[in-house]
């Protein structure tokens, strides 16, 4: 059955599921490397029939439903499972902890949900932060936790979907409100029925020119609706396979989205242009020429202006990996649209077009003479075409005061109109009327039209957005309010005058070309001007603490310096225009208060400060070679002079946001091994403290050599003459007593692996001979634990043959499930060693099958992080056991307890890949 006689998603994935085979649907990558969770069409389809029956005990057809879920397929199974109940699903980021509930309480507020879906690990904890908030003190709470095929729960769960009868659902029917707004102003849930989701997806699809041989890779979050609707429907739409991991694994570790383009030939994969260029500035030429990028033919840019330099940038970094600068499809859309509006052509370049820049502002999009002002001319700004509209999507460029259409060359605000266009906002009538039902004066039939705020022109068909008409903040792909971010500065000081502050946007000179910076300008009370650098300091800390934001400029101003209109309304477009001509009554600007006062020493350079380096300096000097090092990263993504940051100020003080604090804590993890919670690092730590945390966990996984010690009785004759033994580290010791507590020293508990299909053919004894290099390369994989007199105790050994174990006809499906498992969680021996282990399943068939290949190893000497990269190098010593090039492997690191350190601060539980 085509899916174009889908007259709603419940039956678009009916057909998908009917007529897809297994290998179609989504895979999730744990930590962006190891495959975790699989769900086909038809098991997405029997999760969302189980999960409608569970709903319909709780809520009737109409009412809303929360989804507060962790990056993972549960999300979408309980997507789907609302709309099989005729519900409405409301996405949204479940509450960190330790915070309030903010923008969530306003989102339960306006759409006022009957349930809440969320997770096992997330139900106690933000149900009871929850259960004094208005809008959630009803709801009912249901904790969804998929099972697979051979799961003890599997046939309840199978049982329970036979129950399911199809409901009527038509194209008009709400599907979900995808909100927009932030913690304190009034929230705006776009309201998107299943027939704008159609038409869009038959949208994108020709834009993209998608189909059932393509491969989505995405990384956006799924409560968004790029990630929702780009990276979920999309797939079951066309019928496509799609491989998705967390945003956080992203941002801590970028390379992992290129490396899953790579691994899975992804097709199509994208995002806002702050993706594109955090993979450049983090991403090495080592790691790129590891890159094989030649499958990727959409990289779609959008959520925030395209801009010519970062397509240039990421064109020539990536392009030795293969990447085509052809494949970049730029494109613009909104919430209020469903998602795509217009896009550019698949396989065909971008259009970059320079202007004047003066006359841009004019309304006039005149082309520049010269393509950069550097020449001596006048300045221009380079915009990138963002396509034409497609499938009988209206666009009209119109002046908003007149309502009518502008002249050609002329700039005006974009209208659009079509069956993408949602409904309106959730119970905002008001409005509704003034954004989704304008009207041209001229053309009284035409329309309605949605307004966007956005302004723009049209050249040779091509639509340019050249900036914005409304006040909204789009830093780095996310939406803010000025008025969100003006009511968390005015909380944060008493000396700050109430409603009297704007928040506006900027283009950033002194850091990436084309990005937009934050300032907050604010009246100060007259009596209390003395309090000027203290209000500032407040307000930056406030608001990168709430809104995980940094705000690069705060400028105080006397009472009365905000203009306002008559009513007392804040112009902030007027105050943004008076503070670029700089006619603003400026009392105090902080850009550079918070910093210390001389210049100080120049920092260290990065690769002085390896692991080796830091190993041979005693802890003080560590910890201030540490802070330099630190003081590098945090200055560059806080666009300041390195030298003047002051190392014992809170990092939010400096202004420090979520993803810069994600790019830090994982600048640490690859360079010096130690794990750090980003919640620490927006939690109030500074440079100082980070450092000495960071040197004093470096201090705890290497420690000094040990006295020599008389070998042990039990247990330990294997280690016997081969080295001293040394103490646990803190978080060794306490697996190693959990596991003593559990008394089943190893069972399964603290073991992580992963499974791969290999190529067919494998030769087991290039792969031992490979195993065998690894061990030589990796202390840690030659490291035992064991008890002397009570006391838990480790060594590393001179040598230790890696377990390589052939299993011969295993069956596809649940089968090979169960024997993967099994081998998996056999426990290992911790006192003779080894602490990992290597498995091949060969097929029924034969050896001329591809066979799956498991690696296994404990969680006192690895994490997750570490088997990617053993996974990596494995695969690089066999190629070369094979004939090929010689293995391009960086530093092997420090000795076990480096990586035994890193394992033991993850959180302790079974870990399964």
């Amino acid at each position: 059955m085509p899916v174009e006689s889908a007259a709603s998603l419940v039956d678009l994935l009916r057909i998908r599921a009917a007529d897809a085979s297994k290998e179609k649907g989504y895979l999730f990558l744990a930590d962006g490397d190891v495959e975790s969770e699989r769900m086909s069409f038809a098991d997405l389809d029997r999760r969302a029939r189980a999960l409608a029956m569970r709903l319909g005990e709780v809520a009737a057809p109409g009412d809303r439903v929360l989804l507060l879920f962790p990056p993972g397929l549960d999300f979408v199974a309980s997507f789907f499972g609302c709309l099989y109940a005729g519900l409405v699903a409301v996405p949204a980021y479940p509450p960190r902890p330790g915070r309030g509930l903010g923008r969530l309480a306003s989102v339960a507020a306006s759409a006022e949900p009957r349930a809440v879906l969320t997770s096992p690990e997330l139900l106690g904890r933000a149900r009871s932060a929850a259960s004094e908030e208005a809008g959630l003190s009803g709801a009912a709470w249901l904790a969804v936790e998929g099972v697979e095929n051979d799961d003890p729960g599997f046939a309840a769960e199978a049982e329970l979907a036979d129950g399911w009868r199809p409901r009527q659902i038509h194209g008009g029917t709400l599907a979900f409100l995808q909100y927009t707004s932030g913690s304190t102003a009034e929230p705006k849930g776009v309201a998107v029925s299943h027939g704008n989701l159609l038409h869009n997806q038959r949208l994108i699809r020709e834009a993209f020119g998608q189909s059932e041989e393509s491969t989505i890779v995405g990384w956006l979050p799924l409560y968004h609706d790029m990630g929702l609707i780009g990276n979920v429907l999309q797939p079951l739409y066309v019928g496509a396979r799609c491989v998705l991991m967390s945003p956080l694994a992203f941002l801590q570790r970028p390379e992992v989205w290129l490396r899953a383009i790579d691994r899975y030939r992804g097709t199509t994969s994208g995002g806002p242009n702050f993706a594109y260029d955090l993979c450049v500035r983090r991403i090495g030429e080592e790691a790129r020429r590891t890159l094989d990028l030649s499958s990727w033919t959409v990289a779609f840019n959008g959520a925030e202006p395209v801009r010519a330099e970062t397509l240039d940038r990421f064109a020539a970094a990536f392009g030795p990996s293969g990447f085509r600068r052809s494949a970049f499809l730029p494109c613009y859309g909104l919430a209020e649209a469903t998602l795509f509006a217009t896009g550019g052509e698949p396989g065909v370049e971008p259009v970059a077009r320079a202007f004047d820049a003066a006359r841009l502002e004019q309304g006039e999009a005149r082309a520049a003479a010269v393509p950069s002002s550097a020449h001596g001319g006048a300045p221009v700004r380079t915009l990138v075409g963002c396509g034409r509209p497609r499938s009988g999507t209206g666009l009209a460029i119109v002046d908003p005061e007149r309502r009518v259409r502008v002249a050609a060359g002329r700039v005006g605000e974009i209208w659009l109109s079509g069956e993408s266009i949602a409904g309106g906002y959730w119970r905002l009538p008001e409005e509704n009327e003034k954004t989704f039902g304008a009207r041209l004066a001229e053309e009284p039939s035409s329309g309605p039209y949605l307004r966007t705020g956005d302004l723009g022109f049209v050249a040779d068909g091509e639509l340019f957005v050249s900036g914005r008409s409304k006040e909204l903040i789009i830093l780095r792909g996310r939406n803010h309010y000025p008025q969100d971010l003006e009511a968390t500065a005015e909380r944060s000081h008493p000396a700050l005058r109430p409603g009297s502050g704007a928040a506006f946007s900027v283009a950033d000179d002194g850091g990436i070309e084309g990005e937009q910076r934050l300032v907050l300008a604010f009246e100060i009370e007259r009596r209390r001007e003395s309090e000027v650098a203290d209000a500032a300091a407040a307000i930056r800390r406030a608001v990168a603490e709430e809104h995980e934001i940094a705000v690069r400029e705060v400028v105080v101003l006397r009472q009365g310096g905000v203009p306002k209109t008559t009513s007392g309304k804040i112009q902030r477009l007027a105050c943004r225009a008076a503070y670029l001509a700089g006619a603003l009554p400026v009392l105090h600007v902080d850009s550079l208060g918070l910093f210390a006062p001389d210049d100080g020493p120049a920092p260290s350079p990065r690769g002085a400060l390896d692991w080796a380096t830091l190993a041979q300096r005693p802890l003080a000097e560590r910890a201030a070679a540490i802070a330099e090092a630190l003081a590098i990263e945090a200055a560059e993504r806080l666009a300041f002079p390195a030298a003047r940051l002051d190392r014992r100020v809170p990092l939010t003080g400096l202004g420090l946001d979520s993803l810069a604090a994600m790019e830090i804590a994982g600048e640490i993890a690859a360079r010096w091994g130690v794990e750090t919670d980003v919640a620490r690092l927006l939690g109030g730590a500074s440079l100082e403290a980070l450092a000495e945390e960071v040197a004093l966990r470096l201090d705890e996984a290497e420690g000094a050599a040990p006295a020599e010690v008389p070998p042990a009785d039990e247990g330990e004759a294997v280690a016997a003459d081969l080295g001293a033994d040394s103490p646990l580290s803190p978080g060794q010791l306490g697996l190693w007593l959990s596991l003593r507590r559990a008394e089943i020293d190893g069972a399964g508990l603290y073991q992580i692996f992963g499974a791969a299909r290999a190529a067919a053919g494998v030769d087991a004894a290039a792969l031992g001979r490979a195993a065998g290099a690894l061990a030589r390369r990796h202390p840690a994989l030659r490291t035992v634990f064991f008890e002397r007199d009570g006391e838990p105790r480790q060594r590393t050994l001179p040598d230790l043959a890696p377990e390589i174990a052939i299993h011969h006809g295993a069956a596809e499906g649940a089968d090979l499930r169960r024997r993967l498992e099994a081998e998996a969680l056999r426990p290992f021996d911790l006192a003779r060693g080894p602490l990992w282990r290597l498995a091949l399943f060969f097929h029924a068939g034969g050896a001329e099958e591809a066979p799956a290949l498991l690696l296994a190893i404990h969680h006192l000497v690895a994490d997750l992080a570490s088997l990617a990269v053993l996974t990596s190098e494995l695969s690089a010593l066999y190629a070369q056991e094979m004939g090929g090039e010689p293995a391009r492997l960086g530093s092997p690191g420090p000795a076990p307890r480096r990586l035994a350190a890193r394992a033991a601060n993850r959180r302790p539980e079974r870990e399964r890949r």
